[in-house]
């Protein structure tokens, strides 16, 4: 007879690690037996290293493994000794025969039964392991709170994620290090000019949802930074990846930079606290520092403040930060402020719904304040995105026209509303004004990542792919640790320069593969021969693509062709048109 003690459901709390083989049914396929025994052998030399940090193997399934860890700094430590082990394994195999784990840890509540353990707290390990890259380790929210501070390694924060079949977004944490005998991190160089780069400001409000504006303070002060041409200063992606990281000799050698801002900003009802610091990264040295009360609507006067220090107190500079610091045309509108920072938190998620999200703040932020040029140049900027991630139609352009002519009408000084306009002139096929206005974005903020990288994938589409390698490189060096979708820049050009190895290369650095990355690994896969893995990437392609169109309520084609004419009709030369379309047609693309 079962007693109620017995039939009570067991929970605790637990250290969850899951772990497979990325494209194991392909190496299985291409080589049964030997990819059989290859497992065998990784697992015999791995096993021991799970149990050695006391991991407790509770499930697997062919490739795949369930481990529990008395702790989650145990379950990192070992990821990380596992992928370093797996890179050293796989210096001399082929790249086409290598077998890279993906790893997810969590830390969260399950259920046990018997040797079971079961529930969310797994299931998001599992899920973190399918969208972790080969090679790689991706962690919750939840385990960096523990680990963060235990380690001595770089937690690169990549955002939220909808994790399938689990109810809220997850932010996710990429553990820097895995695999480090394969994929050693590149040492920069430091570049002649003063070199920064500014952390993310750590928010003291004692509230999460606060997180936005002190990111945004630190963000302001990058574009005030950025504008003076005897700095070099790192892209806000590259600097706030490293957030929570302490050893700052490590994060300047990271950034391939000499000096750091931190701080921490404060918010409390009207009033607002921002500490900041100068530091030399090589030697920790302090160089300046200084703690600001002010109103809140005081804000703007304390980052300018803070950005003619910091170029004041850098030895070497060249220019008079008096003189040189650009005037804002910005808001004296507290509330519309905060509307475009939680505006500019939502659309770098790059989904339908966090895009329509932005595109409210901002039109609030207008409407509060008519002479916000920011305010109107992120509404163009919005949909400018939701018509190159094809969330919308070209109508929608209209709208974007008015209100970036408008942002330059109050400030034609400003890079940011150049750029957008650039692009925006593009998707109207107004090239030689397009050109004029990427160039004078370029002209005005010489360290705007963003604006080289755009502008090189543009090139791209005009046929100028020489160039566009040029811009690209640059915007990676400003940006060393660069959002994915400038891989996919970087892998466009180098498949129009018919590099297809380099560019399958470039696009494995993406982290979360999209349906277009799919669609260009086909191509690249096509002009190789490579077929099953043409195949296999098309289908991805068209799924993803036919699954949005369904979510879309869209009637679907009549042809694959047709999924992929929006993308091919970008390109101003038919030859190169047809360059695209080739390699998808060897993938196996009909119509």
């Amino acid at each position: 007879m079962v007693t109620p003690q017995q039939d009570r459901i067991n929970r605790r709390l637990a250290a969850i690690l899951a772990a497979d083989i990325a494209g194991y049914s392909r190496l299985m396929g291409a080589d049964e037996l030997g990819t059989a025994m290859a497992l065998r052998e990784h697992r015999e030399a791995i096993d021991p290293i799970m149990a050695s940090h006391g991991g407790r193997i509770f499930k697997t399934m062919g490739d795949g493994l369930l481990v529990e860890f008395p702790s989650i700094v145990a379950a990192v430590e070992c990821a990380l000794a596992v992928q370093n082990l797996m890179a050293g394994r796989n210096v001399d195999v082929p790249e086409d025969r290598r077998m890279l784990f993906r790893i997810g840890i969590n830390l969260g509540d399950v259920l046990i039964e018997g040797d079971d353990i079961l529930g969310d707290g797994v299931n998001i390990a599992a899920r973190l392991e399918g969208i972790a890259e080969p090679g790689s380790i991706y962690i919750s929210d939840a385990a960096h709170q523990q680990v963060r501070d235990k380690l001595d390694v770089i937690f690169e924060d990549r955002g939220e994620h909808q994790l399938k079949n689990i109810a809220r977004p997850a932010k996710v944490y990429r553990v820097q290090g895995a695999g480090a005998a394969a994929s050693p991190l590149p040492t920069l160089s430091l570049p002649q000019n003063p070199s920064i780069a500014v952390l993310p400001f750590q928010n003291m409000s004692g509230d999460p949802a606060q997180d936005y504006f002190s990111d945004g303070i630190a963000e302001d002060i990058i574009t005030e930074l950025s504008r003076f041409r005897s700095l070099f200063v790192v892209a806000r992606n590259s600097s706030f990846s490293l957030r929570g990281k302490t050893d700052v000799n490590e994060v300047g050698r990271r950034l391939g930079v000499r000096y750091l801002v931190e701080g921490s900003v404060r918010k409390a009802d009207k009033r607002v606290r921002v500490t900041v610091q100068l530091l030399d990264a090589a030697s920790g040295n302090h160089l300046w520092g200084e703690r600001y009360d002010r109103k809140l609507e005081d804000i703007f006067v304390v980052q300018d403040e803070i950005t003619r220090a910091v170029v004041s107190t850098l030895p070497g500079r060249l220019e008079n930060a008096d003189r040189d610091l650009a005037k804002r045309k910005q808001t004296s509108n507290i509330t519309a402020y905060d509307l475009v920072l939680l505006g500019n938190e939502r659309w770098r998620r790059l989904t339908r719904k966090d895009l329509a999200d932005a595109l409210d703040h901002f039109r609030s932020a207008v409407a509060l304040d008519p002479h916000y040029a920011r305010a109107h140049a992120n509404v163009a900027w919005t949909h400018v995105c939701n018509v190159f991630l094809e969330a919308a139609d070209a109508s929608s352009l209209d709208e974007a026209l008015r209100h970036v002519e408008i942002a330059l009408d109050i400030d034609d000084s400003d890079a940011w509303s150049h750029g957008v306009f650039g692009q925006l002139l593009f998707l109207l096929k107004r090239d030689d004004e397009a050109e004029i206005h990427f160039k004078r974005a370029l002209g005005f903020n010489p360290n705007d990542a963003d604006v080289p990288a755009v502008f090189g994938n543009v090139l791209v589409y005009w046929g100028r792919w020489r160039e566009a390698l040029t811009w690209i490189d640059t915007a990676k060096r400003l940006n060393p640790l660069p959002p994915n979708i400038y891989h996919w820049y970087h892998a466009l050009a180098l498949y129009s320069a018919r590099e297809y190895e380099q560019a399958i290369r470039a696009l494995r650095e993406i982290r979360t593969l999209d349906r277009w990355s799919h669609g260009l690994l086909a191509a690249c896969y096509g002009q190789i021969d490579r077929l099953d893995e043409a195949r296999s990437e098309l289908d991805a392609f068209i799924g993803e693509r036919e699954r949005e169109l369904r979510e879309r309520g869209e009637a679907l084609p009549l042809s694959s062709l047709d999924l992929v004419l929006s993308r091919a009709d970008r390109y101003r030369d038919p030859l190169d048109r047809e360059h695209f379309l080739e390699g998808l047609r060897k993938a196996g693309l009909t119509g």
